[in-house]
């Protein structure tokens, strides 16, 4: 853990905690249905689901161990046996450009055929100066010459826009043939995207910031993606998971596992999952994060050019690494710099460690 929010989470854990020790792990959709019933009263918040999830994916790393069997297996059985993933963190603390680009040859070079960043500058608002989308289609165009015509180049928006920029940048990336464009539009109003959607033949991709199948279901009913990413450590874990992705399938709606959290646990449970559906995509994983969570894994997954193989092993198929994780404790990140009143438009991902002091 190193953000903030954990704590919230942790804190859902700690009371969710006595209402299910000592129930019969088994009986895991009926666990799932009395939580959200009777804890949360029907109000599936981001964090309980966040608690719910560790619960639900480390049941069902049990169940398989107690049964023998891989989860793939216990849940109907795989249609694939390696997982595609594009490549994400790799670009974070990048200075400008050339730094991005530079560092995006290399992970191309290390096998990855699909990579994932942000390259819209500024502020995180959803009005944008015409500078801010020059610089964002000069840094498309410069990764496109950089890495070539065969590397599919995701574009993530992080769900700032107004359609008025999401739509001029759309019309802009086109020339560089993007793989997608992620969460182009604040998705709170998905009529947004899917104005977006309507007016480019770039695929669109929403859902990271969407939590639960009531909440997918307009997405669909207002065909606003053409992909759709959820978190598998967000939504309630694998059942919840296979559930979006099942009310996906009429649509003919793709589905792309988000995975922010971990490239063991996270990853590991996304693994099981896209197995599974049908209507996989790519699966993100975190490169920046492989090396630092090395020393915590007992047993972890095989990773290899843009591949994970699916583990024949029982459970999730990865086991921790208790003592070295109990020499790691809980550490936060620095804050991010809040903007004041007399400060509209701080660069994004600035960070201060400054007390407040009133300006001269």
């Amino acid at each position: 853990m190193s953000g903030k929010k954990e704590k919230v989470v942790d804190g859902y854990l700690q009371s969710i905690a006595p209402l299910i020790v000592g129930r019969d792990v088994f009986h895991l959709r009926h666990l799932g249905q009395v939580l959200l019933d009777d804890f949360a009263i029907r109000r599936s918040s981001v964090d309980f689901l966040a608690a719910w999830s560790a619960i639900e994916i480390a049941s069902w790393d049990i169940i398989g161990k107690a049964a023998g069997l891989p989860v793939h297996k216990l849940l109907g059985g795989a249609v694939r046996e390696k997982i595609r993933v594009y490549a994400n963190g790799w670009w974070f603390g990048a200075k400008g450009v050339d730094e991005t680009v530079s560092r995006a040859v290399e992970v191309v070079r290390q096998g990855y055929d699909a990579i994932k960043w942000d390259p819209i500058p500024g502020p995180w608002r959803n009005f944008i100066s015409r500078a801010d989308e020059n610089e964002a289609v000069a840094h498309v165009k410069a990764m496109r010459e950089a890495v070539g015509p065969n590397v599919e180049l995701l574009v993530d928006g992080h769900r700032r826009l107004a359609p008025v920029h999401a739509i001029r940048l759309a019309e802009r990336f086109a020339e560089y043939d993007i793989g997608w464009y992620e969460e182009p539009c604040p998705p709170d109003n998905i009529d947004l995207t899917a104005q977006v959607k309507r007016s480019t033949h770039i695929p669109i991709v929403v859902g990271e910031a969407i939590y639960t199948k009531e909440g997918f279901l307009p997405v669909f009913q207002k065909q606003a993606a053409d992909i759709i990413n959820p978190d598998i450590c967000a939504v309630g874990g694998l059942s919840a998971m296979l559930d979006i992705a099942t009310l996906a399938a009429p649509h003919a709606v793709g589905v792309s596992p988000h995975n922010f959290n971990s490239p063991i646990v996270g990853l590991a449970a996304t693994v099981q999952l896209s197995a599974l559906i049908t209507n996989f995509t790519i699966a993100e994983l975190f490169v920046n994060l492989i090396e630092p969570t090395r020393p915590i894994t007992a047993q972890g997954l095989n990773i290899e050019a843009g591949w994970v193989d699916l583990p024949t092993t029982p459970g999730l198929g990865i086991d921790l690494d208790r003592e070295e994780l109990l020499k790691r404790p809980y550490a936060e990140l620095p804050g991010k710099n809040l903007r004041h009143y007399w400060e509209e438009f701080p660069r994004k991902g600035a960070v201060s460690a400054q007390p407040f002091t009133l300006p001269a």
